[in-house]
């Protein structure tokens, strides 16, 4: 069984950026992958932002990145870039952790203006991590997760169907069925 670790560069878990999240695990939980997610806001904002090297969070974290198969960055787009949030994280990441592991990067932002961000911010990082295995990103447009209820989201058609394209290519990658995970719309 593939393990994967999501890391999430969000600030909170009561955002959007939860219904992207929410849509990807059972995506990949379908199949039977063993799922790790890191919610990059959750470590200690210290020991984050000075590099704290000791502090035994950030140690676990690195190393639940580096016993993964693959791994999945989602982030929020701010000003045209990744978040500072994810930024942190991987700026503490070894420099060939992502050697060997298949990895998806997947965006929300408020316009398709901020698309390039994956090509041109965060997959560089990702490469420069050690990732010879970049599956092309998706990026949603905030619009397109709607929240219902508490936690609950619905993602659009067209966030969906692009998301399960890019999950079917990984899973693919990884070892796992090119079977898609299909959601209600509402």
């Amino acid at each position: 069984m593939a393990k994967i670790t999501i890391v999430t560069g969000g600030n909170s878990i009561h955002s959007r950026l939860t219904g992207v999240l929410n849509h990807v695990q059972r995506g990949l939980e379908e199949d039977g992958m063993e799922l790790d997610v890191i919610q990059v806001h959750q470590l200690p904002s210290n020991a984050l932002l000075t590099a704290d090297f000791s502090n035994e969070e950030i140690v676990e974290a690195i190393e639940r990145v580096k016993v993964s198969d693959g791994v999945v960055f989602l982030t929020p787009v701010y000003k045209a870039a990744y978040s500072g949030i994810l930024k942190t994280f991987l700026d503490l990441l070894p420099q060939k952790v992502l050697q060997g592991k298949a990895v998806l990067p997947l965006a929300l932002g408020g316009t398709y203006g901020h698309l390039l961000v994956l090509d041109y911010a965060l997959k560089p990082v990702i490469h420069n991590l050690g990732a010879t295995v970049i599956h092309t990103g998706v990026f949603v447009i905030d619009k397109q997760v709607m929240k219902q209820e508490e936690n609950q989201y619905a993602l659009d058609l067209e966030a969906v169907t692009r998301l399960n394209s890019a999950l079917a290519l990984y899973k693919k990658s990884i070892g796992g069925r090119i079977d898609v995970y299909h959601t209600q719309h509402s």
